[in-house]
């Protein structure tokens, strides 16, 4: 009887079968070996791969997309190009108002000149001196200033040094009070004026005088002043 003797040779469909299954697992290692050690690729998604920037061009990972980038300047030298610190700077404080007493107004309108002109006519009248053989008034100039407001009448603001006016020995002259008991000018002789004057100098009396030909003063009346 014939004994069947089993093949040594394996079919065709098996052969190929083998074959794939080899290099499917080939192709699975390279997959695997790509890939970081977490199993998680290393290519970004969708197949991109990330361009390499300068450095300082890309922002930090704890600065949110889109956000303005801190301001890095630095004060002080050794960088090119003018700093500006990011302190806020104290805001300018506005003008004090002007002082009107210093721009030349008042309080109030008190209705007064306050820049009165040199009076051309009066002076006030200080002492005398015979000096010289002929007679002097020693007077000042001035004018008339604003009278305060707990004052009967303006005062007479001289200007000046002291200066000297020859005075005729037969000059008219009247006086009110404190020469004479009077606030209406009453008429004196010229020695009797002098008198008072001698006993009350510097007393600065305003007189009103009037020149002759001479350049001498002919007449001088007193100007009541309460």
């Amino acid at each position: 009887m014939a004994t069947s003797k089993k093949s040594n040779r394996h079919r065709p469909g098996t052969l190929l079968r083998t074959t794939v299954i080899s290099a499917l697992a080939a192709a699975l290692t390279v997959v695997l070996t790509a890939c970081n050690g977490d199993g998680t690729s290393t290519a970004p998604a969708g197949g991109k791969t990330t361009t390499a920037e300068p450095a300082g061009s890309a922002q930090t990972a704890s600065q949110p997309a889109g956000a303005k980038p801190a301001d890095q300047s630095t004060t002080g030298t050794g960088k090119a190009g003018s700093s500006h610190s990011s302190a806020p700077q104290p805001a300018p404080s506005a003008p004090a108002p002007a002082d009107p007493l210093a721009s030349g107004g008042t309080e109030a309108d008190d209705g007064c000149d306050h820049k009165m002109p040199i009076s051309p006519d009066e002076v006030a009248v200080y002492r005398y001196t015979p000096e010289g053989g002929s007679l002097s008034l020693i007077v000042k100039y001035g004018n008339w200033g604003c009278a305060p407001a707990d004052s009967d009448g303006a005062p007479f603001e001289t200007v000046g040094k002291e200066t000297y006016m020859p005075m005729d020995q037969a000059a008219y002259v009247t006086v009110t009070t404190p020469i004479v008991e009077s606030t209406e000018n009453q008429h004196i002789g010229v020695q009797e004026f002098l008198d008072w004057l001698e006993a009350n100098p510097n007393s600065g009396l305003v007189f009103k005088y009037h020149l002759g030909a001479d350049g001498a003063i002919d007449r001088l009346d007193e100007e009541f002043t309460p």
